[in-house]
């Protein structure tokens, strides 16, 4: 990251915490530019929830810096952004519409531009016609919605979500996607939080992987993808391990299809000929890991025996004090 480019980097360096003897943060980096979808992804009980607290000052690090557009991030700088937690903080009892008023006035907006805003929001976010209802009254997926708009309603640089996607179903998902790309397409920092890796993949554009409160993979989630040495080919059908001749194990199945591990420099063609020989296939591909596989190759979780090797160094999202950027 050159320097110009930090500039409106909103960044986490070498955070550390603890809570009492237990170390639940460990020398985690973050970075989250403007224009650029940032998943900061990993297991429950990661770390991840503590470390938005302490980017919002709920919580002080041990030790560790906040840095905002290339200095240290104020109170105010915080107050400024955008939080939507992961216990969700509306009030039950308040109609909607007041409800983004009152969240807006907090933020110093002035009471007829907090009015026009939430009106804007609710209409964008097709909750116009629930404006009057109390919060009480409206479905988890509804109430999700709202509690997006509560933290964009101030017209946020920076917008932190603790777990966005939980307990939505598909169609949730991909309205709030749509709300989060027009935010980052206009120019916003985006971070969100989430343990559903394979279910955020597509959307992420940067990754920070978090797993016993270490960093241990980062940078351009394609790129990772890509630079890895593992490869998968994919065919419809069940596929017995027989037919392989060692050149690959099958990874998953379904009744509609299966997932093969490739073995290191083996041709994946010569692999789909040899299932082509015994089952006719007519859908297939070749693929990189998905976000799951790359948790379990950066940390080298074995599912089937419960081991953990060594893990992967981490590829750090940004250079520490007094370091130069790569």
């Amino acid at each position: 990251m050159c320097p110009s480019a930090e500039v409106d980097v909103l960044l986490l360096r070498d955070v550390c915490h603890s809570f009492g003897e237990r170390r639940v943060l460990e020398h985690v980096d973050l970075a989250v530019p403007p224009g650029r979808m940032v998943g900061l992804l990993g297991p429950n009980g990661a770390g991840k929830s503590t470390l938005m607290r302490i980017m919002f000052g709920v919580l002080d690090a041990d030790h560790g810096d906040i840095v905002w557009r290339g200095r240290p991030a104020t109170d105010r700088d915080r107050r400024s952004w955008g939080y939507m937690p992961q216990e969700r903080g509306l009030y039950l009892d308040m109609r909607v519409h007041d409800q983004l008023v009152w969240m807006a006035r907090l933020h110093g907006v002035d009471r007829s531009t907090a009015a026009d805003r939430a009106w804007s929001l609710l209409e964008r976010l097709d909750l116009d016609d629930r404006a009057g209802d109390t919060v009480k009254s409206l479905s988890g997926g509804m109430a999700q919605r709202v509690q997006l708009a509560a933290a964009m309603v101030h017209h946020p640089d920076v917008l932190v979500l603790d777990e966005p996607f939980a307990g939505l179903d598909p169609g949730a998902v991909d309205f709030l996607t749509g709300v989060l790309v027009d935010h980052v397409g206009r120019g916003g920092h985006l971070v969100f939080s989430s343990h559903q890796l394979d279910l955020v993949q597509d959307l992420c554009e940067s990754i920070t992987l978090i797993h016993e409160g270490e960093v241990v993979l980062d940078g351009d989630l394609r790129e990772l993808r890509a630079e890895s040495p593992d490869r998968f080919l994919r065919v419809d059908g069940e596929v017995d391990v027989a037919w392989l001749d060692g050149d690959a194990t099958v990874e998953s199945t379904t009744p509609s299809e299966t997932r093969l591990r490739l073995q290191s420099g083996v041709d994946a063609a010569a692999v789909l000929d040899r299932v082509r020989a015994h089952v006719p296939v007519t859908d297939f591909g070749v693929e990189s890991p998905t976000l799951s596989e790359l948790f379990r190759a950066a940390t080298r979780w074995n599912e089937r025996d419960g081991q953990r090797p060594s893990r992967m160094p981490s590829r750090r999202a940004a250079p520490r004090p007094g370091e130069q950027p790569s």
